[in-house]
């Protein structure tokens, strides 16, 4: 069996939180776990400390709001400096998300929202200007996203394992 720091009612709260962090309640979360809503509320406390909730947000829907250019660019970064060149692609006014990617050459994603093509260009220069090498830009339609499936009430143990069905 492998070692995980978090149990059942962990996955349980993580779930909920990852299916709406504002509307998840500590008593709906509690009711459905048997246990008290302070023991939910001590769990989160924990599970933030611990650093497995790194924090909360809204999902945005950049269009709706009137910016139409949520793009995501492709960029290239050398191994030895990916680490800080992402972190230093965050203070780029535009981006508003940052991942790397473990493998491959196109190892820096990079999430901006631009007012127009000039602002864009922008952000593609000051990309460069950081260390990152600009590969694909591709426009940002929909985003579409759930909690993990070994989250979820109906998951086991031995689902978490990968052993079972």
């Amino acid at each position: 069996m492998v070692d995980r720091p978090i149990d059942d009612l962990d996955r349980r709260i993580l779930h909920a939180l990852q299916h709406n962090s504002r509307k998840t309640a500590a008593s709906d979360v509690a009711e459905s776990a048997d246990v008290s809503p302070r023991t939910v509320r001590n769990r989160i406390e924990r599970l933030e400390e611990k650093g497995i909730i790194e924090g909360y947000g809204a999902q945005v829907n950049y269009e709706a709001a009137g910016y139409q250019l949520h793009t995501l660019i492709v960029c290239t970064a050398p191994i030895h400096e990916r680490e800080e060149i992402a972190r230093r692609a965050l203070e780029v006014p535009g981006v508003v998300a940052v991942r790397e990617v473990m493998t491959g050459a196109e190892n820096v994603q990079v999430e901006v929202v631009g007012v127009d093509g000039n602002d864009l260009s922008r952000i593609g220069r000051e990309l460069n200007e950081v260390g990152l090498e600009v590969v694909d830009e591709d426009l940002i339609r929909n985003e579409y996203a759930q909690p993990f499936h070994l989250f979820g009430p109906d998951a086991t143990d031995v689902d978490a394992e990968g052993e079972g069905d």
